[in-house]
C-alpha cells in the first residue's frame, strides 16, 4: 500500500477536503467579540461587496448554507408553482437535490434536456419550450445550467452566449449552479462577468465549499429586481443564520487577496496531472474532457474492487455505469496524485497480465 490510509486524502469529493488557511483565519477573525446578527454585520457587508467587486456590477447577495438551498431557492424565486424549469438531465437540481428544487417552488417541473459532456444543448432549449404551448403542460420559465457540468466540463463562452440567447428568445430567465464556478473562471481565464451577467445570467448560485470554505455559498442575483423579498424566502427555508458572519467571513479571507482563484487553479492542475498519470494505464479510459478539477474514467471493475481495498475512495455512481468519478480538492499535492496512480498502474497491469495467462 503507498500512502498511510488513515492520513491519505482522497479523490471521492472535493468536499472531502478541509477549510483552506485563509477562509480559517477570517472565521477565527470573526469570532473575537460580538456582531450584530442575521447579516446585519460587518463581515456579510464586507463579503457582498467584495462579491461585487468580483463581478464588477451593482447584485443583490445572500448567504445561505448549502448548494441545494442555493439552488433550490434561487430557481424558487423565478416561478410559479404551474411553470417548469428546464436543465440538463444530470444537473444537480435534477439528479443529486431529493426533489427540493420542486418542493421550494411549489411544485414546478423539471424538465430534462440532453447535451454531450453534461452541456445543454442549445437547440434543445428551443425544442422543449416549442413542443407544446397550451394550458395543459407547464410553462418553461427557467433555464438552469451548471457551470462547471457536473462531468467537470466547461461551457466556453461561445457556447454559454448560444444557450443564454436561446433562453431569451424563449423568454426564459437564466440561473446558473456554479458549485464549483470558481474551477471555470480559472480554467477559461476571463473575467467573471463574462460568464455571468454579460452572458445573460440573471442568478448564480456561486460556491464556495468545494473550494475551501466550511459550508456556505451565495446566492446573487445580477437582476436586481429577481432578488425582491428572497430574503423572506431564505427566513422560510431556514437559511437565514443567526450568525451570519459565520458564513460570510470565509468568502472575506477568500476574495480579498484572491486565494479562491488560486485553489481552484491548484485542484485544476491536479486533475490535469492524475489524467495524464491514468491516460497510458491497460484497461483506462478518459471519458470526458478534463477542463477542471474532475476526471472521469472507465476502469475494470477488477481494478476498481482492488483500489477500494486499498482504502482509496472515489465514486462511480455519478456518471454513466462503469465510469469512475476523480475529485482533485484545494489541498491535493502531486503525492497524492503519484500515489493514487501507482496503485492503479499496480492493479491494472496486474490484470492485464493475469488475463493474458
Amino acid at each position: 500500500m503507498s500512502t498511510d490510509v488513515s492520513a491519505r486524502r482522497q479523490f471521492a469529493s472535493d468536499n472531502y477536503a478541509g477549510i483552506c488557511p485563509e477562509a480559517f483565519a477570517a472565521m477565527a477573525e470573526a469570532n473575537r467579540g460580538h456582531e450584530v446578527s442575521y447579516g446585519n454585520d460587518s463581515w456579510t457587508q464586507k463579503a457582498s461587496d467584495l462579491i461585487r467587486e468580483v463581478f464588477e456590477t451593482r447584485c443583490e447577495v445572500f448567504f445561505v448554507f448549502n448548494g441545494t438551498s442555493a439552488n433550490s431557492l434561487s430557481v424558487a424565486s423565478l416561478c410559479q408553482s404551474y411553470h417548469s424549469i428546464l436543465c440538463h438531465e444530470l444537473a444537480h437540481i435534477e439528479s443529486a437535490e431529493c426533489g427540493a428544487p420542486e418542493f421550494f417552488a411549489n411544485g414546478s417541473k423539471v424538465l430534462l434536456l440532453p447535451g454531450e459532456h453534461g452541456k445543454v444543448d442549445a437547440q434543445a432549449i428551443e425544442r422543449a419550450v416549442h413542443r407544446r404551448n397550451d394550458i395543459h403542460y407547464p410553462k418553461p420559465q427557467v433555464l438552469s445550467l451548471t457551470q462547471a457540468t457536473e462531468l467537470g466540463t466547461l461551457y466556453s463562452l461561445d457556447e454559454l452566449r448560444a444557450a443564454t440567447d436561446a433562453a431569451r428568445r424563449c423568454h426564459l430567465r437564466v440561473q446558473m449552479d456554479g458549485a464549483r464556478f470558481a474551477n471555470a473562471v480559472a480554467a477559461l481565464g476571463v473575467a467573471p462577468k463574462e460568464l455571468t451577467w454579460k452572458a445573460g445570467v440573471d442568478v448564480l448560485c456561486f460556491g464556495g465549499s468545494k473550494n475551501g470554505i466550511a459550508l456556505g455559498e451565495a446566492v446573487v442575483f445580477f437582476d436586481t429586481e429577481l432578488a425582491r423579498e428572497f430574503d423572506y424566502r431564505c427566513k422560510q427555508g431556514g437559511q437565514l443564520a443567526s450568525k451570519m458572519r459565520f458564513l460570510s467571513a470565509p468568502w472575506v479571507g477568500m476574495l480579498q487577496d484572491g486565494a479562491w482563484l488560486r485553489y481552484a487553479s491548484h485542484s485544476n492542475a491536479m486533475a490535469r496531472a492524475l489524467e495524464s498519470a491514468l491516460r497510458p494505464l491497460p484497461g483506462v479510459e478518459i471519458v470526458h474532457p478534463v477542463q477542471t478539477n474532475t476526471v472521469f474514467a472507465r476502469l475494470p471493475d477488477p481494478v476498481v474492487q482492488g483500489m477500494y481495498a486499498r482504502g482509496w475512495k472515489f465514486y462511480t455512481h455519478v456518471g454513466a455505469a462503469g465510469e469512475a468519478r476523480l475529485m482533485t480538492s484545494w489541498d491535493t499535492t502531486r503525492q497524492d496524485v503519484d500515489a493514487f496512480a501507482a496503485d492503479l498502474a499496480e492493479l491494472a497491469g496486474a490484470g492485464v497480465a493475469k488475463g493474458k495467462r
